[in-house]
């Protein structure tokens, strides 16, 4: 058989004008093809070609500095990106912001699991995620700017009961990150520290007629891998490059605790500085139960976390990231996604599986704006696109959702650390508002499904209930009246909230 190798550009080259080209990763440079990306990048830039793609991505990509995603934004080489979470790459945010191309946005599980119906040949995604929010068609239908005509999803009913059904399209190309190959072709991903997408994307493409590009680390004699080693096959397989240099992420280099071939010791983690994401924290941390399975946000959810860690408490739970990995020290920041240690690796798309079937205990997330009737805006935010990520799949269907943030915005000054809390200057953003700019999370939807759902801040932790946003506790050192309830855009219901813990704030 023909070789599979080749270099960068020859590689690149077989991406046509017009395609849909589908890349992986998830922040930081996870599993992220740098050097496939650069290649197309350079080959536009240089001849104008690839045009008018449509860019299909489900996680982040990037490091707000013009990698990943932001390889792609340039005028004219992309016409529309269908893209789980875009905050990675400001460049695209703001030319979606200026309607220079169709922004569409699917949750981060739905986009990796439509990938394995297309692969599949099914007609399309059938789920509950996304119901009653901004992905709804009978609300934004998941676009984010005027330039986004395209119906992604439909409402449909089986035996009773309402479901949205995700459309497949064919999938043009992609380029995917791979470890070793050998010379058959045959792809291992042992180094990498995910799985996240690549089999599934890859069995996408090969089915939709495209192609199936590759980087990886090194070329191996045919032989060399493991069966248990190939996570996908040569057949599948269009085209290899090999980069010598290529890394785990921007940030490492190797280290094979990432990628779970060794464990390694590992020292007490730092506890995060004394602040308001400290007080958080500290306080959404106590809804933690032994033996709960969880998922941890980016952002102060993965200072609790860092946390737990340091309390040396990591084993009394089950830890995932959406990316596919259980257990393990989580790392945060602009790693969000890797750990270090981790007990088990599984494809994205399964375990996105097992959260849409409610398989999470608790999660804790962020959030950007929350409403009276407890729905939550995370996805866009200042009129820019931000994206979910996982967060709709998560959020949607763990048992116990905690929501953590700071209270307010832009200028807050608090004054703790000694078991109280005064407030020496308000935020000038509001972030609990009478409407949310867009429903990431669906307090209405949260309610049918019997979920618990807690907001926690520096200063209040309010519960959903039946009758919208319930007040249930206020930091001990706060005015109810002029530190929160003046600072609402909406009035909770509230009955004797009672004092937050004073440990919380030491």
């Amino acid at each position: 058989m023909k070789s599979k190798f080749m270099s960068a550009a020859e590689a690149v080259a077989l991406v046509p004008d017009d395609a849909t080209l589908s890349i992986t990763g998830g922040g930081g440079g996870l599993c992220e093809a740098m050097c496939l990306q650069e290649a197309i990048e350079a080959r536009f830039l240089q001849t104008g070609h690839p045009r008018n793609l449509t860019l299909v991505h489900a996680l982040g990509i990037g490091n707000r500095q013009g990698t990943g995603v932001g390889r792609f934004a340039h005028a004219g080489m992309v016409r529309k990106v269908i893209g789980g979470h875009w905050v990675w790459s400001p460049k695209m945010q703001e030319m979606a912001a200026r309607n220079e191309i169709a922004a569409h946005v699917l949750p981060g599980g739905v986009a990796m699991q439509l990938m394995r119906e297309i692969a599949a040949g099914r007609p399309g995604l059938i789920t509950h995620v996304g119901l009653g929010t901004f992905i709804d068609p009978r609300v934004d239908g998941g676009r984010m700017n005027d330039a986004a005509q395209d119906a992604l999803c439909e409402v449909i009913q089986i035996d009773g009961r309402e479901y949205l059904r995700y459309f497949p399209f064919p999938i043009h190309a992609c380029l995917l990150k791979g470890s070793i190959a050998d010379e058959e072709g045959n792809i291992s991903l042992d180094e990498e520290p995910a799985n996240v997408d690549t089999y599934a994307v890859a069995a996408a493409v090969h089915n939709s007629g495209g192609t199936v590009i590759f980087q990886v680390r090194e070329k191996v004699p045919m032989g060399t891998l493991g069966a248990r080693q190939v996570r996908v096959p040569a057949a599948i397989v269009d085209a290899i490059v090999v980069d010598p240099e290529q890394t785990q992420g921007y940030e490492i280099a190797y280290d094979p605790s990432i990628s779970g071939q060794k464990r390694a010791p590992l020292p007490a983690p730092d506890v995060p500085a004394f602040s308001a994401r400290r007080i958080v924290a500290n306080r959404a941390r106590t809804e933690l139960r032994e033996g709960a399975i969880v998922n941890y946000g980016f952002g102060i959810p993965d200072e609790i976390a860092t946390i737990v860690a340091a309390r040396g408490e990591q084993h009394l739970y089950y830890q995932t990231i959406e990316h596919g990995t259980y257990g393990g020290r989580l790392l945060t920041g602009s790693l969000f996604g890797y750990a270090q240690n981790a007990s088990c690796m599984i494809d994205g798309p399964s375990q996105f599986d097992f959260y849409a079937g409610g398989g999470l205990d608790i999660a804790f997330l962020g959030f950007g704006q929350v409403d009276a009737a407890g729905n939550v805006n995370a996805s866009k935010l200042g009129g820019m696109p931000v994206g979910p990520g996982g967060f709709i799949d998560i959020a949607q269907n763990a048992r116990t959702v905690v929501f953590v943030g700071t209270f307010d915005a832009k200028g807050t000054r608090i004054k703790s650390g000694d078991g109280n809390l005064t407030i020496e200057r308000h935020g000038d953003v509001r972030k609990f508002v009478r409407r949310v700019d867009q429903i990431t999370f669906s307090g209405a939807q949260a309610m049918r499904q019997g979920q618990q759902v807690l907001y926690v801040t520096e200063r209040a932790v309010f519960r959903l209930t039946e009758d919208g946003l319930a007040l249930i506790e206020v930091a001990p050192g706060v005015d109810i009246q002029l530190d929160v309830l003046d600072r609402m855009d909406f009035a909770p219901v509230s009955d004797a909230p009672v004092r937050m813990d004073q440990t919380h704030f030491m």
